[in-house]
């Protein structure tokens, strides 16, 4: 293959694309998202609903391409109906939760034991996506199974365990809400969205993959590997490396389909470590458009059924008493700050106050740190939350800095 310049890329096998900066190019289906702990949102990786095994190597090799011609074809596919089983697996150095018998779940049990069980362990969903406002995740723990339903403007949020549902009528603005599950004992007619901070969110390896390439830049190397085999399909093996010291991510390592360009599966390794700490990846995928009956729901016989109350339009974001988030950084180095007034009633309680999350974190100054091989979170004494990709002292230098 000859010699091609794009940014300051040259082709070639053992060539490394570094890219210009460029706008933000979210592709795909907005209706998913994660069921991700909002402790961890701000810094994008901590750990989603949502992972998978490490992809198989490849049997008929995909015609060559460069990394810049794999990024396009990532940004630019179209497939938006799909069903498919996807698995988590996170290793990030979190305490192990209490088993209470073979029947036991924490990740079901609600508050911090969700928070911790879905940063652990291995957990497996099922997706079901009809264009962009037809959706339905149904993620399995143990002895129970939780639903999000999005069909048009509805969405119904349904739990197994005490059969328990939750309907939410979208307003025109839908598609800037995300779905997250209701948390139990809040008022639903309270302003924002609902869902606590400890609540998680939906969230597919295409998602996870367009928040990471939204963060190449001319920081980042991005090269290409052998094929790799993931559910049956041959995708290119597209590997992103910070050049940055300063964030805790390695490498990540996105599967992107020979045929579609769809992100099948994310590998995320810390810096410094041999294996994944997270993986992201469907385990079997049929691209065809799911059987519409899926995407109604009826609650079943006694079940307690709740109302929420959608927030007004621009309350989600300029709520009365609600304040922004502070941004400090760029790229892998970004930290996001929440003040008390907005992490005091979820995030920042919840971590100081329960015991399984309390065991994570450890006293440092002027706070309290729950770390992890990907991302940390540190949590002032006066309440205010910042979160990264960086190591401790960016964290603090941050809440010093923050007004």
């Amino acid at each position: 293959m000859g010699s091609e310049t794009m940014g300051s890329f040259t082709a070639g096998s053992d060539s490394t694309f570094t890219p210009h900066p460029s706008p933000d190019r979210r592709r795909g289906n907005p209706a998913l998202r994660r069921w991700l702990p909002a402790l961890a949102v701000p810094a994008v990786i901590a750990a989603g609903a949502l992972a998978g095994t490490i992809p198989a190597s490849a049997g008929d090799p995909l015609p060559e391409r460069t990394p810049a011609e794999v990024l396009a074809l990532a940004a630019s596919h179209q497939v938006e109906s799909f069903s498919g089983t996807v698995e988590q697996s996170s290793d990030l150095g979190l305490p192990a939760l209490p088993s209470t018998g073979p029947g036991a779940d924490p990740a079901s049990a609600g508050g911090a034991a969700s928070v911790v069980g879905f940063l652990s362990g291995t957990h497996t969903a099922r997706v079901y996506v009809d264009g962009k406002t037809r959706a339905r995740i149904q993620v399995f723990d143990r002895l129970a199974e939780r639903d999000i339903i999005r069909n048009g403007n509805d969405v119904w949020f349904y739990s197994s365990k005490d059969n328990s549902a939750a309907h939410l009528a979208l307003p025109e603005h839908a598609s800037d809400l995300p779905l997250s599950a209701p948390a139990q004992g809040q008022d639903p007619s309270a302003p924002g969205l609902p869902g606590d901070p400890l609540t998680t969110a939906v969230k597919t390896p295409e998602e996870l993959a367009r928040q990471l390439l939204a963060k190449v830049d001319p920081t980042t190397a991005v090269t290409t590997g052998p094929d790799v085999q993931v559910a049956g399909r041959t995708a290119y093996n597209l590997l992103i490396e910070p050049r940055s010291d300063a964030t805790l991510v390695g490498q990540a390592a996105i599967a992107v389909d020979g045929r579609t360009g769809m992100p099948l599966s994310v590998q995320v390794t810390a810096r410094g470590a041999a294996s994944p700490a997270f993986r992201v990846g469907f385990t079997s995928l049929d691209l065809a458009a799911p059987d519409g009956s899926l995407f109604t729901f009826s609650p079943p016989p006694g079940s307690t059924v709740k109302e929420l109350a959608a927030p007004a339009d621009g309350q989600a974001h300029h709520g009365q008493g609600f304040q922004r988030p502070t941004v400090s950084g760029s790229g892998w180095e970004t930290v996001v700050g929440l003040p008390a007034a907005a992490a005091g009633g979820g995030a920042a309680a919840a971590l100081l106050n329960d015991p399984l999350l309390a065991q994570a974190a450890v006293v440092v100054p002027g706070g309290r740190l729950l770390s992890t091989a990907l991302v940390n979170v540190l949590v002032t004494d006066d309440g205010r939350v910042f979160a990264g990709m960086v190591p401790p002292d960016r964290l603090q230098a941050a809440a010093s800095a923050a007004p």
